[in-house]
């Protein structure tokens, strides 16, 4: 029955779609979303002992829990300036950005992967590189930015690391990397894997030429292709403790082998318990470190 008791034909009721037909209403985003982006942006809680940590308390102890000393992730740029001397830092050869090759596609194209990783971190590559000071003493310092397609190792960023080896030579200084990475950036093949040996070479010639040192930086994780090539040929090998450092994960190592891996393998401590690294260092005590081991290694008695 229609209205005012007049009978519609069954046709014209099915024209349009009953209220139980129709799909539901789109969800909107509502106060509580934007609450949880600001209990988000306040708090965190560490993985290691489970405790809810207040981002200023975060802040004051470098990002690491101030309860059971767990470190947390820190912005590359942020973690290297608390190295060197303040303003000190002078960056070099930041215009250099990655182009695509190989025309690579997987899920997506490589062009769109760094597109996106640039406007995420503001950055042309995984790599920053520059001239600082130490405690008075020149260096050429870079870090790798993890954040940037995990911190892989393509084209640019084995160039910027050879430039920052060369510079070094030429400057008769000596030289540290803070490694953070997954490994040889896949998208752009072997020209990655040749990043290994040509970074390699700069920093045999650092050596043999200019007579000065190098000091890795192991962070979590450092894994791949920089594992398997400059990050450990470390004059002197210093960790965060709990880094993940290896070259393939253990999960691939256990099927290749078919054998169950021993406890804590490829963490910093499995590494300097096995003479793999030289020294574990909190993030806090990292500069000190680094300043003392910098005179140790120039002016050995």
């Amino acid at each position: 029955m229609g209205p005012g008791g007049h009978v519609v034909p069954w046709g014209l009721m099915t024209k349009e779609r009953r209220w139980f037909e129709q799909s539901p209403p789109e969800p909107k985003a509502g106060p509580r979303a934007t609450d949880v982006d600001r209990v988000k942006a306040l708090w965190n809680q560490c993985p290691g002992c489970r405790e809810v940590l207040n981002k200023d308390d975060l802040d004051q102890h470098m990002n690491c829990c101030p309860h059971c000393g767990y470190h947390l992730r820190i912005d590359n740029l942020e973690r290297m300036l608390s190295l060197v001397d303040e303003g000190s830092f002078e960056r070099h050869d930041e215009h250099l950005s990655p182009t695509d090759p190989l025309s690579f596609v997987d899920s997506k194209k490589y062009v769109d992967r760094i597109s996106a990783s640039q406007r995420k971190t503001g950055e042309n590559d995984a790599y920053i590189s520059g001239s600082a000071t130490i405690d008075g003493l020149a260096v050429q310092i870079g870090t790798f930015n993890f954040g940037f397609m995990g911190g892989s190792m393509g084209s640019v960023v084995g160039e910027l690391i050879t430039r920052q080896f060369e510079r070094a030579t030429e400057r008769g200084e000596p030289a540290i990397v803070i490694s953070a990475s997954g490994g040889a950036r896949m998208q752009e093949g072997l020209l990655s894997l040749m990043q290994m040996a040509k970074t390699c070479a700069a920093l045999a010639r650092l050596r043999d030429e200019a007579k000065q040192p190098y000091i890795s930086v192991l962070t979590h994780p450092t894994t791949g292709g920089v594992a398997a090539s400059f990050a450990m040929l470390g004059d002197m090998i210093l960790a965060e403790p709990n880094a993940l450092i290896g070259f393939a994960g253990p999960r691939v190592i256990e099927q290749t082998i078919g054998q169950a891996l021993p406890e804590g393998f490829q963490t910093s401590e499995y590494l300097l318990d096995h003479g793999m690294v030289d020294r574990i260092v909190p993030r806090k005590d990292m500069r000190g470190t680094l300043s003392r081991c910098l005179r140790l290694l120039l002016d050995p008695v």
